[in-house]
Formats: C-alpha cells, sequence, structure tokens
C-alpha cells in the first residue's frame, strides 16, 4: 500500500505543477547556474533520490527551477528549487482536491523555527498527512504560496527558494 501511496503523491504534485493558473511571463525553462544540488538529508534522515514521472520530467521542461523527488525511508520528500517568482509553483492542496481527496486543514505548525503548513488527505482508504514550506536563503519562510508568490513579486524577497512538500502515509 506505501507503494501506492507514494506514486499517487508524486502523481498528484506533477499535476498540480503541470495546472499554472496563468502564463506569468517566463520565457525559458533553463535553470539559473546557480543550483546548488540536492541536499543529501532531510530532517536528520537520508535522501534516497526517486525518479521522477514521466510528467514531472516533462514539466520540469518548462518549470523556473528544477524538481526532485526522494524518500527518507518512511515519508516522500518533494523538493522544488525555484530561481524566480513565478505561478508555475502550486500548492499542493490544489493537486490532491483536483484529484477527487477530501482535505481536513492543520493549523500552520511552527518547529525548530520553521512553519509549515498541513493537511490530511483523504480518498478512499488512503489516508496521507501532508505539509509544506517555501524558504530563501535569508531567512524567508512561507507556509502559504501566494504569500511567497506575492513577496517574490514585490521585492521582498530574493531567491532562489527551495519549496518542500512532505507526504506520509498514516493509515488506511
Amino acid at each position: 500500500m506505501r507503494s501506492v501511496a507514494t506514486i499517487t503523491f508524486a502523481t498528484l504534485c506533477a499535476l498540480s505543477a503541470l495546472a499554472p493558473l496563468a502564463f506569468d511571463g517566463s520565457t525559458s525553462g533553463t535553470v539559473a547556474a546557480g543550483f546548488p544540488g540536492w541536499p543529501a538529508s532531510f530532517e536528520g534522515r537520508k535522501l534516497t533520490p526517486l525518479p521522477l514521472t514521466a510528467i514531472e520530467a516533462r514539466f520540469q521542461q518548462n518549470f523556473p527551477g528544477r524538481v526532485g523527488r526522494f524518500s527518507d525511508g518512511k515519508r516522500e520528500v518533494v523538493i522544488r528549487w525555484v530561481d524566480q517568482g513565478t505561478r508555475k509553483l502550486h500548492a499542493s492542496a490544489d493537486c490532491f482536491k483536483a484529484n477527487g481527496y477530501q482535505l481536513t486543514l492543520q493549523p500552520v505548525k511552527i518547529a525548530d523555527a520553521e512553519r509549515w503548513s498541513g493537511f490530511i488527505a483523504m480518498r478512499g482508504t488512503q489516508k496521507l498527512e501532508v505539509r509544506e514550506r517555501i524558504a530563501d536563503g535569508h531567512g524567508g519562510q512561507w507556509s502559504d504560496v501566494s504569500a511567497w508568490y506575492w513577496a517574490a513579486q514585490l521585492g521582498q524577497t530574493n531567491g532562489p527558494w527551495w519549496a518542500i512538500t512532505v507526504a506520509q502515509n498514516v493509515g488506511n
């Protein structure tokens, strides 16, 4: 059942990324030379790279950054490195809703000075706990994609940014 949850999560994240709200003026899918590479661990657990789905690979061609999919042995972690403000970065809740999940929003959680938005996603017997955040390299952080987008558009933050989504199966 874990592999079904992982595949479903990855597909949903890719689908949300493929549904941009509007053209945001980006003319290039190329990534700035400043990409530092993917982290080797997350929250003290080693990350194992997972292959991108075909949809994720196609999406990455028009995304102003990079997309990586990983497992820490217990959870799936999707990391997006973004080098410019864009409407192509979406909240994972949007893709879960669009794919028939019932969502129960959770309060913003603060752990180790990091703010995370989150929700429980349920469809059939599948139940996932999902959380996400966006951070820049200067202490800025957002638990809401819209707030990040407008901060970037108004010059209140400078990229690049890391958008991290974590999903864990919490029962059937």
